[in-house]
């Protein structure tokens, strides 16, 4: 006489072990993926945001401009000559958002020559977001353009 074999309580089991593994893959990939805030200080950054919109209307209203020319592989910034007489200081910041290591600074260089170009040929591929922010007249003024650098 032959019995049949009851199936169910291994079945049971293998579904919870199944389970138990599926539940600890997924823990192990979000404890070991590193997300990237905007910033390492995103929240101070955060509470400022009103005075950066007046920054960025004061840019607009002077005429201040960030370009990205391709062909030459070149941001053009151009802030107003009227500002030369007022001790312009400042800072060109090249951001990347999927890589912050490849992030880069330059300061505000006004010459009467005309609107400042930084060379881009020596930047990564891809997406980029180019902030220039200076201080002219004791007023603050800011840009900012997302540029696309093709591969070479």
């Amino acid at each position: 006489m032959k019995t049949k074999d009851n199936f169910w309580p291994i079945g049971i089991i293998l579904a919870f072990v199944l389970f138990f593994a599926g539940i600890a893959t997924v823990i192990f990939i979000a404890v070991s993926h590193r997300e990237y805030l905007v910033s390492d200080n995103y929240y101070e950054q955060e509470i400022g945001y009103q005075d950066q919109l007046d920054s960025t209307t004061r840019a607009r209203q002077c005429g201040a401009s960030i370009a990205y020319d391709a062909a030459t592989a070149q941001v053009v910034i151009g802030i107003p000559g009227a500002q030369l007489l007022q001790n312009c200081t400042g800072k060109i910041e090249f951001y990347r958002p999927s890589t912050p290591q490849l992030d880069r600074e330059f300061p505000v260089e006004l010459t009467a020559l005309g609107p400042q170009t930084i060379d881009t040929s020596r930047l990564a591929a891809g997406l980029w977001k180019v902030k220039a922010s200076w201080r002219a007249g004791g007023q603050d003024y800011y840009l900012d353009q997302r540029i696309v650098i093709a591969e070479k």
